[in-house]
C-alpha cells in the first residue's frame, strides 16, 4: 500500500448525507486514495481547494440553487483543479454544461443496486489527477448576466472593517444625496463607536447616517448603520429587523447575515459592496446575492488598508468587479440607477 505521502488526495462537494458515505466508504476502503475534506457549498470549496491542494475534485450536480456549477466555475476560476462531475444524467445538458464550465469528467450519481460504481469511480479519479488543469478565467468573475425587471427599488449593502471609516467617508462623499436606494452598513468596530461613526459619517458626506430601531422601513438616500451587538438583516416590505442570533464566523453584526437577507428577500435589485477588511466576513454573503442576481463590487487591493475581504470575496467568485475606492462612488451610482430604470421599467 502507498503511503499517505503519495496519496490521492480528494476533496468531496455534496449535501446528500447518503452520497458523502457512500463516497467517502469508498475512498477509505481503495488503497492509494484519501479523502482530503468533504463540503457543502461552492464557496467553502474554492476556499479549501486553496487551502487543502487536492489532486482531484468530485463535485455533486445536486447541491441546492445550482451551486454544484458554481463549484466548477469558481475552482477553475481560482484554483484550477481536475473536476469528477456526478449528474443525474450523463447525457442531458448538465452534463455538458459541467464540462463547458471547466469539469474534466462526468459520470452518474450512484443508484441503488448499481453495481461497480467505486471501481469506476476510482479509475477515473486516478486516471483524471494526472491531468494538468489550466485556469478558466470565463467563470464566476466574468460571467455576464441578463438583467430581470425589477419588482422594486434598489437597495444598497456595504460591509468594512479594519481602514473602512476612511473608504466609507470616500464613498459616500462620492455619492449624490438624492441616491434612489437605502444603504446598509455593516462595519466592524469596538463596541461604544457606532455613535461616533455615525455622526462622523454624516458630517463627512452629507448623508443621513443613523442606527436604525427593529421595524424601520429602508428610505432611499439614508444609511443605516449596524448597531453593536446585534446583526442588521432585512426582512419582507424592506424593513429593518434587528437579530440577536449568534455571532456568524466571530462576528455580531454580521456583513454575511446583512448580505443574505438581501439577497433573500431584495434578490437581483441588491448591490452588495465589500471594502477593505481583515478576514472574510461577507464573502458567503456576497456570493448570495450574486446568485440571487444582484450586482457585486470589492475594493481593489491598491486601495485597499487590508485586502483581507474584498480577497476572500474574489476568490469565492462573488464579485462581479474590482474597483479602486476613488471609483467606487461613480461604478456604484451607474449600478444603482440603472436598477432604479429595470424597476421603473417594470410598474
Amino acid at each position: 500500500m502507498p503511503s499517505s505521502r503519495a496519496a490521492l488526495k480528494v476533496l468531496l462537494v455534496t449535501v446528500d448525507p447518503q452520497l458523502r458515505v457512500q463516497l467517502s466508504e469508498a475512498l477509505r476502503n481503495t488503497a492509494g486514495f484519501v479523502v482530503a475534506g468533504v463540503v457543502k457549498s461552492a464557496a467553502e470549496a474554492t476556499r479549501r481547494c486553496q487551502d487543502l491542494q487536492p489532486d482531484v475534485a468530485v463535485v455533486d450536480s445536486a447541491l441546492p440553487a445550482e451551486e454544484g456549477y458554481t463549484a466548477v466555475q469558481d475552482i477553475m476560476a481560482f484554483r484550477p483543479t481536475p473536476i469528477l462531475m456526478l449528474a443525474g444524467a450523463v447525457g442531458g445538458k448538465e452534463a455538458f454544461r459541467a464540462l463547458a464550465m471547466g469539469a474534466l469528467d462526468v459520470m452518474p450519481r450512484p443508484a441503488a443496486g448499481r453495481e461497480g460504481f467505486a471501481r469506476e469511480l476510482m479509475h477515473r479519479l486516478k486516471l483524471l489527477s494526472g491531468v494538468r488543469v489550466i485556469q478558466h478565467v470565463r467563470g464566476r468573475r466574468h460571467k455576464k448576466r441578463e438583467r430581470a425587471t425589477l419588482a422594486g427599488p434598489p437597495v444598497v449593502g456595504i460591509a468594512a472593517s479594519l481602514g473602512g471609516p476612511r473608504a466609507l467617508a470616500i464613498l459616500l462623499k462620492g455619492l449624490p444625496r438624492d441616491l434612489p436606494a437605502p444603504v446598509c452598513l455593516v462595519q466592524h468596530i469596538s463596541e461604544g463607536f457606532v455613535d461616533g461613526l455615525t455622526g462622523w459619517l454624516a458630517s463627512e458626506s452629507g448623508f443621513c447616517v443613523r442606527e436604525p430601531v427593529d421595524g424601520d422601513p429602508l428610505v432611499p438616500g439614508t444609511v443605516f448603520v449596524a448597531p453593536s451587538g446585534v446583526h442588521l438583516t432585512i426582512d419582507e416590505g424592506d424593513k429593518v429587523v434587528l437579530d440577536d442570533s449568534p455571532a456568524l464566523e466571530g462576528f455580531r453584526p454580521s456583513a454575511t447575515r446583512l448580505f443574505t437577507s438581501l439577497a433573500e428577500q431584495c434578490g437581483p435589485r441588491t448591490v452588495g459592496v465589500v471594502l477593505t477588511g481583515m478576514g472574510r466576513d461577507g464573502a458567503d454573503g456576497l456570493l448570495a446575492i450574486r446568485n440571487a442576481g444582484g450586482r457585486t463590487l470589492a475594493q481593489d487591493e491598491a486601495t485597499s488598508t487590508v485586502y483581507g475581504m474584498p480577497r476572500a470575496a474574489v476568490e469565492a467568485g462573488a464579485v462581479e468587479r474590482v474597483v479602486s475606492i476613488d471609483e467606487m462612488a461613480s461604478v456604484l451610482v451607474g449600478v444603482v440607477r440603472e436598477m432604479a430604470a429595470a424597476a421603473g421599467a417594470g410598474r
